[in-house]
C-alpha cells in the first residue's frame, strides 16, 4: 500500500470514528447541519462537566476564563489567525450589531448588502442604521439567488463605510466569491464583514490572508455547538478605528482591584477583539465549544472541506438523474456544502409552492431524512459526520418521491 493509499485510509477511518460519536446519526439520516447542529458525545460530556461543577458549587472563575481563552484559541487556529482577533460572543447577530455601531460613520454615509439574498440577521442591523442618517444599499441578487458582485462592488463610492455578505447564502447556498469583493473593498478602504454561520467548521477560511475585515459566527451550526455563543474575529488593522457601542468589565483594562472600586474613572479599551466582549459569557457554550473545536482541529478544516464537497456533489448529481435539478450547479466557484432544489422563492420559511418540493419533502421525513424548507426550497447540508450512505439514501428517497407523483 502506498504512502497516500495508507493516508486516505486513516483519513477515512477517521471521519468514521467522527461519525460514530453521534448518537443521533443512529436514529436519522442528517442533512440539516444549516439549519443546526447536533451534539458529538464529546460535546455533551463537556457541557455535562461544567453543570455538574455549578450543581456541586466547585466551578470557579478562573476556570471558567481559561476555558473561554481555550475557546478563543481553538477558533483562531481553525482560522489560521491569532486569538487577540477573536471575541467571544452570543451569536452571529450580536457580532453583525457590534460592528454596525462600532464604525465611525457620519450622516450621508452608506452601508452596501444584498438584502433580498440574505438572512434577515444580516439585513436588519443595517436598516436600523438609517435611523442615524446613514444609507443602506441593498443591491438585487443574480437570478438564481447568488449575490451580483460586479453590482455590489459598483456600489461602493467614497461614503461606503462596510460591506456586508454571507461566506455562503443560507439558501439557494451559494459560495460567495469573497477575494473579489475583498479586493474591491480595499482599494476602497471599506471594511468587508462575513456572516459566516453557514460556513465556520465546514468550509476553510484562513483569515491570515482572506480579504475579510470581520467574521462573525454562530456556534450552533457547522462548529458543533449550541445555541448563546459565537465569534467575533476583527482584523488588527481595523481594530483601534473601532469603538464599542456597549462597555462592560471584558471589554476594558482594568487594574488587580478594579473589581471592588473603580478608583480611576478614566479607561482604556483592550487593544484586541476582547473590547466586543459584554459581561459574563454563556460558559455552557465555552464548553461545548471547547470539545467541538478539538474535534474539528483533529480533523483538519481542509480535510473536511474536502469531504464534504464531493459528497454534496453526490447529492446535486444523484437526484439530478431523477429529474430533480439543483439550484446551484455542482461545478463552479458558488458550489458549497449546501445543497438546494426549486424554485427560488416559491414560498418561504417550511413551505413551498413548488408542486414538486413538498411531495418531496414529505417522503424525506418519513424516512428519516433531515432536511428544511428555505425561501420556498428543498434545503439539505452536509457535514463531516456524512458519508456515502446517507447520500444514497437520501437520493433514493428522492427518486421514490418523484415516482410516486
Amino acid at each position: 500500500m502506498t504512502n497516500q493509499a495508507i493516508s486516505s485510509y486513516r483519513e477515512q477511518d477517521s471521519f468514521e470514528r467522527f461519525r460514530e460519536g453521534f448518537p443521533a446519526l443512529r436514529e436519522q439520516t442528517y442533512l440539516s447541519i444549516c439549519e443546526k447542529s447536533i451534539l458529538h458525545d464529546d460535546v455533551r460530556k463537556s457541557v455535562d462537566s461544567y453543570l455538574d461543577r455549578m450543581a456541586l458549587a466547585t466551578a470557579d472563575r478562573a476556570g471558567h476564563e481559561e476555558k473561554v481563552f481555550g475557546c478563543r484559541e481553538k477558533f483562531a487556529r481553525l482560522m489560521n489567525v491569532d486569538a487577540a482577533t477573536i471575541a467571544a460572543i452570543r451569536n452571529v447577530s450580536d457580532g453583525i450589531n457590534s460592528v454596525a455601531w462600532a464604525m465611525p460613520m457620519a450622516e450621508g454615509d452608506n452601508v452596501v448588502v444584498s438584502a433580498d439574498a440574505e438572512h434577515p440577521n444580516n439585513v436588519y442591523p443595517w436598516l436600523r442604521l438609517r435611523r442615524r442618517g446613514n444609507e443602506v444599499r441593498s443591491i438585487t441578487p443574480r437570478p438564481d439567488g447568488s449575490l451580483d458582485i460586479e453590482a455590489m462592488i459598483d456600489a461602493i463610492d467614497d461614503h461606503t463605510k462596510i460591506l456586508s455578505c454571507a461566506t455562503v447564502t443560507f439558501a439557494p447556498g451559494h459560495r460567495t466569491d469573497i477575494a473579489r469583493l475583498g479586493e474591491a473593498c480595499r482599494k476602497r478602504d471599506v471594511f468587508l464583514l462575513a456572516d459566516g454561520v453557514q460556513s465556520a467548521g465546514i468550509l476553510a477560511h484562513d483569515l491570515s490572508s482572506d480579504p475579510i475585515d470581520g467574521l462573525a459566527t454562530s456556534t450552533s451550526k457547522g462548529l458543533l455547538g449550541i445555541y448563546g455563543f459565537g465569534f467575533l474575529y476583527i482584523s488588527p488593522k481595523w481594530i483601534d478605528r473601532l469603538e464599542p457601542a456597549y462597555l462592560s468589565r471584558p471589554a476594558v483594562l482594568m487594574q488587580s482591584d478594579d473589581h471592588s472600586t473603580m478608583g480611576n474613572y478614566d479607561y482604556e479599551l483592550q487593544p484586541d477583539s476582547r473590547r466586543f466582549e459584554l459581561g459574563s459569557h454563556n460558559l455552557a457554550g465555552a464548553y461545548a465549544m471547547d470539545a467541538s473545536l478539538k474535534l474539528l482541529l483533529d480533523l483538519g478544516i481542509g480535510a473536511i472541506e474536502e469531504r464534504v464537497l464531493p459528497l454534496a456533489r453526490a447529492l446535486k448529481e444523484g437526484a439530478a438523474a431523477h429529474g430533480l435539478a439543483p439550484a446551484v450547479p455542482s461545478e463552479g466557484p458558488g458550489h458549497s456544502h449546501i445543497v438546494t432544489f426549486g424554485a427560488i422563492d416559491a414560498g418561504g420559511h417550511g413551505f413551498s409552492s413548488d408542486p414538486m418540493i413538498g411531495p418531496i419533502s414529505e417522503h424525506l421525513a418519513k424516512a428519516k431524512v433531515a432536511h428544511t424548507i428555505r425561501r420556498g426550497q428543498l434545503r439539505l447540508a452536509v457535514h463531516a459526520f456524512n458519508n456515502e450512505d446517507d447520500i444514497e439514501h437520501a437520493v433514493a428517497c428522492v427518486g421514490e418521491a418523484i415516482n410516486s407523483l
